[in-house]
């Protein structure tokens, strides 16, 4: 099972690096303006940009590149979400950028896919970078009445939060709940991979940060399975710091104390469960129109060079 699904995401990934050669490598014909000239721009939408982008105090940007000597340093992916967006503007313009898991604020505004959720983040400009990897939503066929009603989870545990988890719940028999380091196979919470649709099977899937933001947040939120998750400390793109516990999750200690209680709780108030589900769904549904995100993206750009004098 583990073989097959490598091989259909080496598939994925391989297909995903000859379209987006294509896209990023097409001359535009249109400029930002022509592409934003009919773009109704609503309350909501004005509010997300205002979100990704909070007004930094612009300084001389030290660090920053022009779009028209933006090269590919190291992956691949930010490089490409980056570049769909910036070839839209001038040439001349400036702009810089920390790409991987950010976890600190940048000296100077910066382009990001994460940052710290805070008061002081103005900095970190949010863009949907790495999309391959975060933007993953499904269409959950399997109803939640009809899913165990234990809690799953799966990943590494290079942070001592993850390996917190597994130890206490590896062998809870409310859980299914184990990390997938083949190097640790000896470990007590060592119990292999797990498809998404094997997760699926279950009610409740725990949403555990890595080093920024957990990667499998948005497919279950996406899903007709209950996530479970502390207060997260950083977000992306998807917002995570809108996201209000227990309407649109189910709050976690942050040493998962808790996690037994809330899954008997929720087995035996299983409509309260779907209705956090379906308040889930609702809010997921905002970031699944392609055109209008890539649109979102164009408007945080132009705020940010507006915000430089640049534009």
């Amino acid at each position: 099972m583990k073989d097959l699904h490598y091989f259909k995401k080496r598939a994925k990934k391989i297909w995903y690096y000859l379209s987006e050669l294509i896209v990023i490598s097409k001359p535009e014909f249109k400029d930002y303006r022509a592409v934003l000239s009919k773009f109704w721009v609503d309350a909501d939408i004005e509010q997300r940009v205002n979100y990704y982008c909070k007004d930094p105090l612009f300084s001389n940007l030290r660090s920053s590149v022009e779009i028209g000597r933006f090269k590919k340093d190291k992956s691949f992916a930010y490089y490409a979400d980056t570049k769909k967006i910036v070839k839209y503007f001038p040439k001349a313009l400036r702009f810089s950028y920390v790409f991987g898991d950010v976890i600190h604020i940048p000296d100077e505004p910066s382009f990001v896919k994460s940052r710290p959720i805070s008061d002081n983040n103005q900095a970190s400009v949010l863009l949907k970078l790495n999309a391959i990897r975060h933007y993953n939503f499904l269409n959950d066929k399997k109803q939640f009445k009809d899913k165990k009603g234990q809690a799953v989870w799966r990943g590494m545990i290079y942070q001592k939060h993850r390996k917190i988890l597994t130890d206490k719940f590896a062998t809870h028999p409310l859980c299914n709940i184990g990390h997938s380091d083949d190097s640790l196979k000896d470990d007590v919470g060592f119990k292999g991979f797990l498809t998404i649709d094997q997760q699926l099977e279950y009610k409740y899937i725990v949403s555990v940060e890595g080093k920024d933001v957990a990667t499998n947040l948005k497919w279950i939120m996406s899903s007709n399975s209950l996530c479970f998750m502390r207060r997260p400390r950083f977000e992306t793109w998807y917002m995570e710091g809108r996201l209000v516990p227990d309407v649109h999750y189910v709050l976690l200690k942050d040493d998962f104390s808790d996690l037994e209680e809330k899954i008997q709780f929720y087995n035996e108030n299983q409509a309260l469960a779907q209705e956090i589900i379906k308040n889930a769904q609702t809010y997921t549904e905002q970031f699944k129109d392609i055109e209008r995100e890539h649109k979102i993206n164009l408007l945080v750009a132009k705020k940010y060079f507006e915000l430089s004098g640049q534009l």
